[in-house]
């Protein structure tokens, strides 16, 4: 009798199945392998690379927290600091997720300066990657607005007197600087009106704007390719038999482990600091903004957050001109602004630092160091650095401290201004044709 052969009788486990199903009707499957599973970074990425997938959970986390305290918050200048205080004491876990939020602001700059310190240091803005950049500095000015907007919610004395300060800065703009100011307020002074339009475009408008600069960035950045340590472009070396980089290993499975890694270190300080730190010693959540917002009373020293006190010490420092305060907010703004500029300054023929040569190295250690200090000089009153508490001698009308602060700031602004000439006659090593481990 002959027994007639039968085809394999193959069953797809229920979640295959429905992977199945999903991708029949959406491109599941070829987005994973575009951008994870067949997306080919350089083998030679370092620590330094951990800081852009840390941005992505910092965001995540910073969403998903505030989502939860939007639920017992109350945008009202009678209640904002009551329902805050109220989410401390009497939410179950409220204050977790408070700390969480509040440390994840600091947290979102400390992993967003590394990452465009990184950017800067192995010349990621660099030809085919400037809309990769420019993308991510927008992505960098809308985080500073998210921020800003947030700071008002707690409706503490910080938050109330650093509010009005910021917008004053407006008011200072010829001619249309009065009437700008007061739409922004949506009145004539910080006041309910002023909490409500803040709360909307911290909670609505710009994390949808920063979500979808984000998606934005990404693409970008997986249409050219992740630069490396060594500046070199891995698809100008394809191995003829695959059509795939030489010196390119998948993302996945060897990227994502080793964002595993970064990721647990990170949420080992993150933790350490919610639960041991949150305050900061007054540098991630001030003093001032456990007490309610008093119009009629102004705190000793006005500060911002730490995060933008670089920008506010070159503010302070830059003196008036023709009666004029605009010089301060002008050079402010033009600190941030000038970062889209940068793929057009650089000159070198190198990308990374490995390679560049002795000038340039100078001029971006001196750009770090000053930056570093303007931050300092932003948390601290202009009388600072005396001996004993007392304030250093007066210099021309300023204190010392204002003077370094002058010289700090057109240090920053020289990096970029004199960046054609000294990029262009800088004594660079030869760069290599394939990366180096």
């Amino acid at each position: 009798m002959a027994v007639l052969n039968k085809p394999p009788v193959t069953t797809a486990g229920p979640l295959n199945g429905i992977l199945t199903w999903v991708d029949q009707r959406f491109p599941l499957m070829a987005l994973y392998k575009s951008q994870v599973a067949e997306y080919y970074a350089p083998k030679n990425l370092n620590f330094w690379y951990f800081f852009g997938a840390l941005s992505l959970v910092v965001l995540v986390i910073q969403i998903v927290s505030g989502i939860f305290l939007t639920m017992n918050y109350k945008p009202s200048a009678s209640e904002a600091f009551a329902s805050v205080e109220y989410i401390m004491r009497d939410v179950p876990g409220g204050w977790l997720i408070r700390y969480i939020h509040s440390t994840g602001a600091s947290a979102f700059f400390v992993v967003v300066y590394l990452h465009m310190c990184r950017g800067i240091m192995y010349g990621s803005y660099r030809k085919p990657r400037e809309l990769t950049w420019i993308f991510g500095v927008l992505i960098y000015l809308c985080l500073m607005a998210e921020a800003f907007f947030g700071y008002l919610l707690p409706w503490g004395q910080m938050s109330y007197w650093g509010a009005q300060v910021i917008i004053n800065l407006f008011a200072t703009i010829p001619i249309i600087g009065e009437d700008l100011s007061v739409w922004i307020r949506g009145d004539y002074n910080v006041s309910d009106a002023t909490l409500n339009r803040f709360f909307a475009l911290h909670v609505i408008a710009l994390p949808l704007a920063l979500l979808g600069l984000v998606v934005a960035h990404l693409m970008a950045l997986h249409e050219t390719g992740s630069n490396n340590p060594d500046g070199v472009e891995i698809h100008a070396d394809l191995d003829p038999k695959t059509g795939t980089p030489r010196d390119g290993i998948p993302f996945h499975p060897y990227y994502t482990v080793k964002d595993l890694v970064g990721l647990a270190v990170f949420l080992i300080l993150f933790s350490a600091v919610v639960f041991f730190a949150p305050e900061m010693g007054g540098y991630f959540l001030e003093y001032n903004n456990f007490v309610p917002a008093d119009p009629l009373t102004t705190p000793a020293h006005i500060a911002p957050v730490w995060y933008f006190t670089p920008f506010y010490a070159m503010l302070r420092a830059i003196p008036s001109f023709f009666n004029m305060q605009v010089w301060g907010v002008i050079v402010m703004g033009a600190a941030v602004v000038i970062l889209f500029a940068l793929p057009w300054l650089d000159r070198g023929r190198a990308k990374s630092i490995r390679y560049r040569g002795p000038i340039y190295k100078s001029f971006f250690a001196a750009f770090i160091v000053s930056f570093l200090i303007l931050g300092y000089l932003g948390v601290e009153p202009t009388n600072v650095w005396g001996e004993f508490g007392k304030a250093v001698p007066i210099v021309g009308g300023d204190y010392v401290a204002t003077w370094v602060a002058r010289v700090l700031t057109a240090v920053y602004f020289a990096f970029f201004f004199l960046m054609p000439w000294y990029t262009s006659i800088d004594k660079e090593k030869p760069v290599p044709s394939r990366v180096t481990s």
